[in-house]
């Protein structure tokens, strides 16, 4: 069994039947006293992220997570059908395990998936993605009540916040763990 001091950023724990990745991690050596590590860890199923700190040298459970980039196809009702490019293998992820990335997936879109013991626990989307605004209202030139922002209807359906400029069909990058604005994408 491994002990805290083999923790590093990704790796996945099981705690009290939980699996927790962690996000952060320091270990810290005081003038008095013991090391201990402070991590930052967030539970793969229900997305909760809460703070824990181990003494050096705790023993802890690593479980072994199978990490791959997959391809959105489609929704079948029941769950989000995503396929291996290199075997063609296609999984479907429960809309639980999905949370708000379907707010910025679309077809064709790659996206890794995490797998435990062959059942899929989480998802992770790139950084940012490029989404076209479907429904804006016109910016009026001079409108500076609402900060210079308006709401915008993504082709997801996500709503989200740009400058008065845009326009429907402009193409943007959103963040994906905020849902913010980064910029226009020009073609």
């Amino acid at each position: 069994m491994a002990t805290s001091n083999d923790i590093k950023n990704g790796s996945v724990l099981n705690l009290d039947g939980n699996l927790w990745t962690i996000i952060d991690f320091q270990h810290v050596k005081p003038g008095k006293g013991g090391a201990f590590v402070r991590t930052k860890m967030k539970n793969v199923m229900t997305g909760k992220t809460v703070d824990k700190t181990f003494n050096a040298g705790t023993k802890v459970e690593f479980e072994t997570v199978d990490r791959r980039e997959m391809q959105y196809l489609y929704s079948d009702g029941t769950g989000y059908v995503f396929m291996d490019p290199d075997t063609f293998d296609q999984v479907t992820v429960s809309e639980t395990v999905m949370g708000e990335a379907t707010d910025y997936l679309l077809e064709s879109q790659k996206a890794t998936i995490g797998s435990h013991n062959g059942n899929p626990i989480f998802l992770e989307l790139p950084a940012s993605v490029v989404l076209e605004v479907t429904y804006t209202e016109p910016g009026l030139q001079g409108d500076r009540s609402s900060g210079g922002t308006k709401p915008a209807t993504l082709e997801t359906g996500k709503e989200i916040q740009v400058p008065l400029f845009l326009e429907q069909g402009t193409k943007v990058k959103v963040n994906t763990s905020s849902g913010d604005y980064l910029g226009r994408v020009n073609d």
